[in-house]
């Protein structure tokens, strides 16, 4: 099918794309790589009147990495993270997210403030955010306001963006020196959407579990934080009765409905194998750093 009727808008300022949607209101449809948008417009599960396209707004471009943040802006692309040498070498869980998403031509246009801003619990880069503790930058008629990413996700394409708002960039602390992370995701084939999948982000002090957040993909009606995962790791010496204690907590929070992936009691189990094997893989990068 073909979309319906609508009318086309091109911004070229952040201040503009928030006027417009102020102006058009209900009615409009903001639009970043369109992966989620135009599929959706095409089976008439959306028809929005007006669509207004980000892909000219310069000030939502761009990667920054000054003074121990990173900021990325929203209209980034997933392939512009990957082939980042600068954010590989700052926080290489968001190359490792990306490389997952999808396959190359989705990761040409698909943008960061898309999968992010869409709340679509199947999104990779959620759940990797929410690890390395970000903020979501929202700007909207009333001016600027941060949201941290672990409370922004309320159900299913529910989020606390306001219907007025653009999420215009991502901003998080460089990790430190002494850290490990690992994004490990189970799915049926190249592109699909994850069975499950973890993000893991650990710091060492020696060989003890200094910090640890632990987030999953795809198990639950959104993106699903595992505050007591990550609680039982820290302070550990990551020993494998505390992995695997971790890993049955992060399955407990799991919710994962039955689809083609597979029942629920299997996606919850592989959400438990990916929270084990992302904790060893970062637990082994880590340990890695620090002995260098």
């Amino acid at each position: 099918m073909i979309p319906g009727i609508f009318e086309y808008h091109r911004p070229r300022s952040v201040g503009e794309a928030v006027e417009l949607l102020a102006a058009l209101g209900d009615e409009s449809r903001v639009m970043a790589g369109g992966h989620s948008l135009l599929p959706m417009m095409k089976l008439r599960l959306a028809a929005p009147e007006h669509v207004i396209d980000l892909r000219n707004v310069e000030e939502l471009k761009g990667i920054s990495i000054e003074g121990g943040a990173v900021t990325i802006g929203a209209m980034v692309t997933q392939h512009e993270i990957i082939g980042s040498g600068a954010l590989a070498a700052a926080c290489p869980l968001l190359r490792e997210t990306a490389l997952q998403i999808a396959d190359p031509q989705v990761r040409y246009c698909g943008t960061v403030g898309g999968n992010l801003a869409n709340g679509d619990a199947g999104n990779d880069l959620p759940a990797a955010m929410q690890a390395l503790d970000a903020d979501y930058v929202l700007v909207g008629p009333n001016g600027l306001r941060r949201v941290g990413s672990r409370g922004f996700y309320h159900g299913p394409y529910a989020t606390a963006r306001a219907d007025d708002e653009i999420l215009s960039a991502v901003e998080f602390a460089v990790p430190p020196r002494r850290h490990g992370a690992a994004y490990l995701k189970q799915k049926r084939k190249i592109g699909d959407y994850a069975t499950a999948a973890a993000a893991v982000v650990l710091g060492l002090s020696g060989e003890t579990c200094a910090s640890a957040a632990v987030s999953l993909t795809n198990v639950g009606d959104t993106t699903l934080f595992a505050e007591e995962a990550g609680t039982i790791l820290t302070g550990s010496r990551l020993d494998a009765d505390t992995i695997a204690r971790a890993s049955e907590a992060a399955k407990a929070i799991a919710r994962p409905a039955e689809d083609p992936r597979g029942p629920p009691d299997y996606r919850r189990h592989i959400a438990g194998v990916m929270v084990r094997r992302a904790v060893e893989a970062a637990r082994d990068r880590a340990l890695e750093v620090t002995d260098a």
